[in-house]
């Protein structure tokens, strides 16, 4: 039986992976490291923000940040000059989470440095469904290690098959199963394509999930 909900951020709450890519351009180009949307995609789709700075280490290692922190201060400052001109919450997902919310506990388990998850939920408004949260700075290993849903569980003091998964990436999909954990993968036309055949359900829109499928029905 399902007793927890456990939501990725980026990709899957808010559509802001597409600002991140465009923040990441816009400060490796001023580090004079002049990458195509596409190259941009490859480091920042389904990563977490771990390895997004390792490889912008590679990329510019005289001019980018010592350490992790301070990278993502500086990158969040360019998200945020692209992020206040428009808006990018997912108005399905929100929907789903608040949902949920109401029969269960619902966490974010993410990839970003905390600031950032703390600053997406004030701008969503869904502080008051979210029990806790966890970001690049919990735990060791990334997606597609279980590390950070395993122990979003233990924090719940759930096993690993009552927490429900909601993912948009190839890599979070492969966390939540290698956790022993269902998972709802979103897949939005347009996006590109992650591999999620190892999802559960597999949904173009959050808000047409419907949660009596996670109750078990008496005969």
């Amino acid at each position: 039986m399902i007793r927890a909900a456990l939501f990725d951020l980026d990709g899957t709450l808010q559509d802001s992976e597409v600002l991140w890519v465009e923040a990441t351009r816009d400060y490796l180009r001023a580090q004079g490291v002049d990458l195509s949307p596409a190259e941009a995609e490859q480091i920042v789709y389904g990563r977490g923000w771990r390895e997004v700075f390792e490889t912008m280490q590679r990329l510019a290692p005289p001019l980018v940040p010592v350490t992790m922190d301070e990278g993502a201060r500086v990158l969040r400052r360019y998200y945020l000059k692209r992020r206040d001109t428009t808006s990018i919450a997912l108005p399905g997902s929100v929907d789903l989470l608040r949902r949920l919310a109401t029969r269960m506990p619902v966490a974010i388990v993410s990839g970003s440095p905390r600031d950032d998850i703390a600053e997406a939920i004030d701008h969503l408004a869904i502080g008051d469904s979210v029990q806790f949260y966890l970001g690049a700075e919990d735990y060791g290993s990334g997606k597609p290690s279980p590390d950070c849903f395993l122990l979003a569980a233990e924090r719940l003091a759930l096993p690993p098959a009552a927490c429900l998964v909601i993912e948009d990436s190839a890599a979070g999909v492969a966390a939540a199963k290698a956790a022993g954990m269902p998972c709802v993968a979103l897949v939005r036309p347009g996006r590109p394509s992650q591999h999620v055949a190892g999802a559960d359900w597999i949904v173009p829109d959050l808000g047409a999930f419907d949660i009596e499928r996670l109750t078990p029905h008496e005969d």
